[in-house]
């Protein structure tokens, strides 16, 4: 039996809010936190004062980049379906969800589709049952109801979520941009953002007349912002995400045709910025995620219309994330649950707080240390960031995976 006590800590909890005190962890679990009795034969970790938090599970990237995962905090991935292969195969998902143990977990979210082509429903129960957490629609939208009505009530049976990507393909088809001012000065072909709110309707009202559960990978509107909140209320199971870039970035951010900000979906107007902002702050979006997609300059190095679409974002996530604190957006414990214990519910996993019982998944941060966001230094398989050059504060120090330390 292993016991690891974490010593002169400051504790981050999303459930318990952030307090001063030890650890206690017995077997890779949990057992206690806050004034502890240390047992004798404990191995002990001193904290320097430091913060102790669950460590990330990030909930949608594309690659398995291990590197970068361990530089940012993260032991937990939810992965895309849209790899090399289509995960839309059993044996494929089920080599997806173990090749990472035991320091990082993968948690395959299975096509909701063959190949991912919107049209005939994949082996859902049997994908899931070969570890997958959730199904997905992948990069693009099921644009035929009745295809997506099936899916969503599968998975409602299957008790999993639905995570759907929500942009209307009738309107953005060979778009890299918002419609707006910087699109047409840069003379780039854009799609209007209600082609958001368009998908996220139909998708709402469909989970709503199913019961299913659905989470919207990234919302970016201020349209679909009020679509969720009026769907919530009305008792629809339906959660969403964002990554970091479009509450710091907006579509100006492209202004010098630097692809490093060709993003899916694209960067929005400033008034759409806020309005995601907004809804961090009243809770309507759940999860912050760094939609990890790092592409080389092979493909990032062509004119904008034909770079590829994605940044890598494991290694700055919660750093962008702690701004969002600093800047009183919301408090540390909300962005924790934002990245650990609110993910980690829509993949129906019980983790990402400090309770007992709970896995010893931890990361411990210095909030303080101040750094410039250099994609060239990054340890991760690529570098291809929007936010290269930008000075941050935080920095992940060790990380453990079920107590046990990932190097």
């Amino acid at each position: 039996m292993s016991v690891v006590a974490f010593r002169n800590a400051r504790l981050a909890c999303p459930a318990g809010g952030v307090t001063s005190g030890d650890l206690l962890v017995r077997d890779g679990v949990i057992v206690a936190s806050g004034i502890v009795d240390i047992p004798p034969d404990a191995a002990t970790i001193d904290c320097a004062g430091r913060t102790l938090a669950p460590a990330i599970v990030d909930l949608g990237v594309f690659r398995i980049d291990r590197a970068a995962f361990r530089a940012g905090g993260i032991v937990r991935v939810a992965l895309m379906p849209d790899g090399a292969r289509v995960l839309d195969d059993p044996g494929m998902v089920q080599r997806a969800a173990l090749i990472g143990k035991p320091d990082l977990w993968i948690h395959p979210i299975a096509a909701a589709t063959r190949g991912l082509a919107g049209q005939d429903m994949a082996e859902m129960a049997i994908c899931a049952s070969a570890g997958a957490k959730a199904v997905g629609t992948g990069r693009h939208w099921i644009a035929d109801s009745g295809v997506m009505l099936r899916v969503l009530a599968y998975a409602r049976d299957l008790d999993i979520a639905v995570i759907a990507h929500a942009e209307d393909g009738g309107l953005t088809a060979g778009a890299v941009t918002t419609d707006g001012e910087t699109a047409t000065r840069l003379g780039l072909p854009g799609a209007p953002a209600v082609a958001e709110a368009l998908a996220v309707a139909r998708d709402l009202m469909l989970a709503e007349e199913t019961g299913a559960r659905l989470h919207i990978r990234q919302a970016t509107t201020a349209a679909a912002f009020d679509l969720i909140r009026a769907a919530r209320r009305r008792g629809v199971r339906v959660t969403c995400g964002i990554t970091p870039a479009h509450l710091h970035l907006s579509d100006i951010a492209m202004s010098d045709f630097r692809t490093y900000a060709h993003l899916s979906p694209p960067l929005r107007g400033e008034g759409d910025r806020q309005a995601a902002l907004a809804a961090v702050k009243d809770g309507t979006i759940d999860v912050l995620h760094s939609g990890h997609d790092p592409h080389g300059p092979e493909e990032k190095r062509l004119p904008f219309v034909d770079s590829a679409a994605g940044m890598a974002g494991a290694e700055t996530l919660l750093p962008l994330g702690l701004m969002l604190v600093r800047d009183g957006v919301l408090p540390l414990e909300r962005l924790l649950a934002m990245l650990s214990v609110n993910p980690a519910r829509v993949l129906g996993l019980d983790t990402g707080t400090l309770e007992p019982g709970r896995p010893a998944d931890l990361m411990l941060f210095d909030a303080d240390t101040p750094w410039q966001i250099d994609g060239t230094a990054f340890v991760g398989s690529e570098g291809n960031t929007p936010f290269d050059g930008l000075p941050v504060q935080g920095r992940v120090l060790r990380l453990w995976k079920g107590g046990r330390e990932v190097v």
